[in-house]
Order: C-alpha cells, then structure tokens, then sequence
C-alpha cells in the first residue's frame, strides 16, 4: 500500500468507510420506516409474501455467490474452502437454534384474508390472540441478536472488498440490499406484537429506534475493532463471512420460505418473486471485480 500514490490510498481506505456509513444510515432509516408501517397503512397478504420471496431469493443468492466467495478469497491459504464451509455450517446452526431460541416467526402482517378492516383495528393477526404483554422482549432479543449478525456480514463483507483492492460504488452491495429489504419486516415483527400486547405508540416507538440501530452498531464495531487483533484479522473477516453466508442460508430456508411454502395460492407469483431474488444477486455479483470471486 505504500507503494501506491497518496490519493489512490486515500481512495483505497476512505471509500469503504463513507460507504459502510452510507449503507448504515440506510439500513437504520428502512428499519425505523418498517416499525411504523403499521401505523399508516395495512400490509396486504399477498405483499408480504411477495417481499418475503423476493427477500428469501436475494438471501440465497446473496450467501452463495457474495458471502462464500468472498470468505475462501480473503483467506488465501491452504484449507481456505474447508475452513470457510465449517464456519458457513456454524453460521447455520447458531441462527437455527437463534430461530428456535426466541421463536420470532411473525412475518405475517395481513391480519387475515379480509383486506377492508378498518385502519384503527389491528387486532386480527392470528398469532396475536394469545401475545402477552411481554411476548415482544424475547422476539425483540431474537431479533437484536439477529441483527447484529447482520451487522457483522455487512462490516465483514466491506472489509473482505477492501483488503482485495475493490473501491466499486457496489462494495457489498449486495449483502446491504439483502439486510435493507429484511430489517423492515423484522421492526414490523417487533412493533405489531407490542401493538398487540397494550403497548402504547411511545414505547413502540422507543423500541423501533433502538432496534434500527443495531445492525449499524454491529457492522461499524467490526468494521473498525477488527484490526485489534492484528496478523489475525484476515482470518476472522474470512470466518465472518462463511459464518454470516451460513446465517443467511438459515434465515432464507428456516425462517421467510417456510412462511410462504404454506401457502397455495399465488405461486406462480411467489416463486418468480423468489427466482428474482437470486437473479439480482447474482447480477450484482457479476458486477465486482473478478479478483474477489478467486482467492
């Protein structure tokens, strides 16, 4: 890096910062704007389904030809594929039993089939006939672990682009639309169970901004107390990535398509919305540099 020109490098170790920050400030916006959809307008059935298949496919995608790709590169040792697929497998496990732990499936904002309910009666989730007034905290904990992981793929995946040499305006695009589309239904899952349980706006309110800022929290405390570590950080953004790759497969597979499996109707626009999902990362991915894609 000394070699190269004092703006080159300037570029080289500004640029994934300001886009980290840019992408946190997004992220953070989109989460709180979930929290209060409930608020101003009624998530259709149909919608949600939608968005949770698009959400499902760019995971997938996201995971495979973004994260994995990314782990076994920035590693560049022997091993390096046997090492990345045994923290991608721990990814997996840690978020299923995370999934299992809190129990947080609640994606399902219609309500019920009958869209014409009135705005001020929100009352109709199927799951929300037996929430108690504190069933959010442990969705809540659930989610803010969950999302913290989030954080570390997205600072893990700025980092990997970085040590290649990568300053494209998409630098971990990719794994930042996939958390973008998905924090929304996460704050949504958070704020409609609370509604639920009595919960007045205020509260829900206060819960909403400090869940948003997780993700953020977790990507900027990697981003920037990875080099702590020192001779060691390759090896640690590498397992970050194969572990959060494994996470999102968990999150796709585990989580948001089951929800939507279950549902007969509207499949043919639930599974383009899924394949649509995995074509767009794929098409992101295609856009980085080669170099990233072989270590």
């Amino acid at each position: 890096m000394a070699a190269l020109p004092s703006g080159h490098y300037l570029v080289m170790s500004a640029s994934p910062t300001l886009t980290l920050l840019a992408y946190s400030v997004a992220i953070a916006c989109f989460s709180l704007v979930g929290g209060l959809l409930p608020n101003w307008v009624r998530m259709t059935h149909t919608r949600t389904q939608l968005v949770m298949s698009l959400v499902s496919g760019l995971m997938l995608g996201v995971a495979f030809y973004h994260l994995l790709p990314h782990s076994i590169a920035i590693s560049g040792q022997a091993g390096a594929v046997d090492n990345s697929v045994w923290w991608l497998m721990v990814g997996l496990i840690t978020m299923l039993l995370l999934l299992r732990m809190f129990h947080f499936h609640q994606h399902d904002f219609s309500g019920s089939t009958d869209e014409h309910h009135d705005h001020g009666h929100h009352h109709s989730h199927d799951h929300q006939s037996a929430a108690h007034s504190l069933s959010w905290v442990g969705i809540a904990m659930g989610l803010a672990l969950h999302t913290l992981i989030d954080g570390v793929a997205l600072g893990a995946v700025m980092l990997g682009e970085s040590a290649e040499g990568s300053t494209a305006a998409l630098a971990g695009f990719g794994v930042f639309l996939a958390i973008l589309l998905h924090k929304p239904l996460d704050a949504m899952s958070i704020t409609t169970v609370m509604e639920a349980g009595g919960w007045d706006r205020g509260a829900r309110a206060t819960t909403n901004l400090l869940f948003a800022f997780m993700c953020p929290l977790g990507a900027l405390l990697f981003f920037f107390g990875v080099d702590l570590v020192g001779s060691a950080r390759d090896a640690i953004v590498g397992g970050a990535l194969a572990f959060s790759a494994g996470a999102f497969i968990c999150i796709a597979l585990s989580d948001l398509l089951p929800e939507v499996h279950f549902h007969s109707h509207d499949r043919g626009k639930l599974t383009l919305a899924f394949l649509l999902g995995i074509v767009i990362a794929y098409g992101i991915g295609a856009l980085e540099p080669a170099a990233i894609h072989h270590g």
